[in-house]
């Protein structure tokens, strides 16, 4: 299979870098990208600022192959927003891989060479991928020695309802409802939102942006109403670690938000999973919840609960994915937001990431399926690992160093009818410090990051696609 590409779907942050990766390596990387632009996805949310600096969201390898293009660096300790960061180096990223990049070319499906799901024969592991791209000038078959699946998340937003399907008239509602974080500072979005009653509903990242946001247009648009909506009994562990995070902008969100809500501009109507969206003869909306609770005169809904992945075009392949989380089994464990955890996920690689058909792995925010608080520097790693295996670089793919920020926070998404307690020892009590580790790529205790199942958090302030 030496004469076939590594395929790669997606040209966001985490796609870009498997590229750089495995042609460092020597292999030959296609990219894939259904967008007309590197960072599609990042760009519609070019308004939102990353928690990270530039140090944390440039891929060190990649940011040896710019050096050579006569690229200038960005000043590491700035904070960019998600549309610098597609401008000052996803994008030049791209162009440095030249035509191993391509742009309007969706997946649409991937199987090994002449076989389906079913077929179980001798050659099977050895048998390149058949990749199904859709073109504007028409279907078309790419073959594959392995593919690195880094489409994100961004195309998948949870919807409304309380039971993670649409609620009943969410559909109608449409028109009234933004599943991403709007622009408020934008003429069109003060136009939409100012003077009126907004509901947020969700309680990651997405949704304090939103809130800290909504928070200022009050205060130059008094009529504005906001009401928060939020499905567990409480919110003590929403706002996040503050001064304990160790990403400070991530903190400094959590401390706006709450400030934002003590302020006065939002309400929050705890235990509301939504069940009802009724639109009125007066073109409001009327919210209702599974226990009966209302909230009425809504005029338009933010709703920012998480993303899923898309699957679809990974029917043909045989997959090994936790059947709650829609990730990796291997990885589920370290990230599942029902456990009771702290921190973040422990690095890991392609020996968790890797699918029973061989050359077949899921990374980015994607290898998260539905649970929170992807980094993007944990993406970085998980390419490079891959990359290393797929070169035949075993003893380099098991070895995962990279050092993670925690966040400050105990405690996950909560059971059902949790109700708020503080969390002391097991994996929630003080974590010692030190220098970069080394660790071999085995699966680690579950010691997890808090419930934010928004947005690349990457270290962004947002929920999407990798």
């Amino acid at each position: 299979m030496d004469g076939f590409p590594v395929v790669i779907v997606g040209a966001g942050p985490v796609g870009l870098a498997a590229a750089v990766h495995v042609r460092s390596r020597g292999l030959t990387p296609l990219v894939l990208e259904a967008g007309s632009q590197a960072g599609a996805a990042v760009r519609e949310w070019a308004h939102v600022r990353l928690f990270s600096p530039w140090a944390e969201v440039i891929d060190p390898e990649a940011a040896k192959l710019l050096a050579g293009s006569g690229w200038t660096a960005p000043d590491p300790a700035r904070y960019p927003t998600g549309g610098d960061w597609a401008r000052d180096y996803l994008q030049p990223l791209a162009d440095a891989l030249g035509d191993q990049v391509r742009y309007h070319a969706r997946v649409t499906g991937i199987a090994k060479l002449g076989r389906d799901l079913l077929v179980d024969d001798a050659g099977r592991d050895e048998a390149p991928f058949m990749v199904h791209v859709s073109t504007p000038e028409g279907g078309e078959r790419v073959v594959a020695r392995a593919v690195i699946d880094a489409s994100g998340t961004w195309t998948g937003p949870n919807p409304v309802g309380g039971d993670g399907l649409s609620a009943t008239g969410e559909a109608d509602a449409v028109d009234h409802i933004s599943y991403r974080v709007p622009e408020l500072r934008s003429p069109a979005g003060r136009r939409r939102y100012a003077g009126k009653h907004v509901v947020v509903a969700g309680t990651g990242a997405s949704a304090l942006t939103a809130l800290v946001a909504f928070g200022e247009l009050a205060q130059t648009a008094p009529a504005t109403r906001i009401t928060w909506l939020v499905r567990r009994p409480g919110t003590s562990h929403t706002f996040g670690g503050g001064d304990n995070d160790q990403l400070a902008a991530r903190g400094a969100l959590g401390r706006r938000a709450h400030d934002a809500v003590a302020a006065g501009h939002v309400t929050t109507v705890t235990d509301f999973r939504t069940a009802e969206i009724a639109g009125r003869a007066d073109g409001r909306l009327l919210m209702t919840s599974f226990a009966g609770a209302t909230v009425a005169d809504v005029d338009e809904i933010v709703a920012v609960t998480g993303f899923r992945p898309d699957l679809g075009f990974l029917s043909e392949v045989r997959l090994d994915l936790d059947p709650v989380l829609q990730a990796p089994s291997a990885l589920a464990p370290l990230i599942d937001p029902n456990v009771h955890s702290c921190g973040t996920v422990r690095p890991h690689g392609a020996n968790v990431l890797r699918q029973p058909d061989a050359g077949m792995y899921v990374a980015g925010m994607k290898s998260y399926g539905r649970a929170p608080s992807f980094l993007v520097m944990t993406g970085f790693e998980q390419v490079r690992s891959i990359a290393a295996e797929i070169a035949g670089d075993h003893e380099a793919a098991a070895r995962v160093e990279l050092t993670l920020p925690a966040s400050g926070v105990c405690g996950g998404a909560g059971l059902f009818d949790e109700t708020e307690t503080s969390a002391a020892g097991g994996c929630c009590s003080p974590q010692p410090t030190g220098d970069l580790l080394t660790i071999t790529d085995a699966v680690q205790p579950p010691c997890l990051g808090s419930a934010d199942n928004e947005f690349v958090t990457t270290v962004t302030a947002v929920s999407g696609r990798s």
